[in-house]
């Protein structure tokens, strides 16, 4: 084996191993959200992934983090997923006044 043979076999190693750590990730997330939201919710979680995966990404992180942090005491419904995301993408008018 040559080297270039060498390190086109450690980097399709590396490449199969975050995809494996990926797919970890990805299952864990399922989890949470199952435990975190109600049917409706996780329905329109999905829904919301198939159109816009970036802001539905940042809402799984922001769902999690208030999970382990122990501020979501029941599962969320569909009602309160809708205001959070309206929170979430609500957006800000900056002025930029000059004198």
């Amino acid at each position: 084996m040559n080297e270039d043979e060498i390190k086109k076999k450690m980097m399709e190693q590396m490449a199969g191993q975050g995809q494996a750590q990926e797919k970890q990730m990805e299952e864990m997330l399922k989890k949470a959200m199952s435990q975190i939201l109600d049917d409706k919710a996780r329905e329109r979680l999905n829904n919301l992934k198939l159109v816009k995966p970036d802001v539905a990404q940042q809402l799984e992180m922001y769902l999690v983090q208030l999970f382990q942090s122990g501020q979501i005491k029941e599962r969320i419904t569909d009602e309160q997923l809708v205001m959070i995301l309206k929170k979430m993408t609500e957006k800000r008018d900056i002025n930029i006044r000059r004198k």
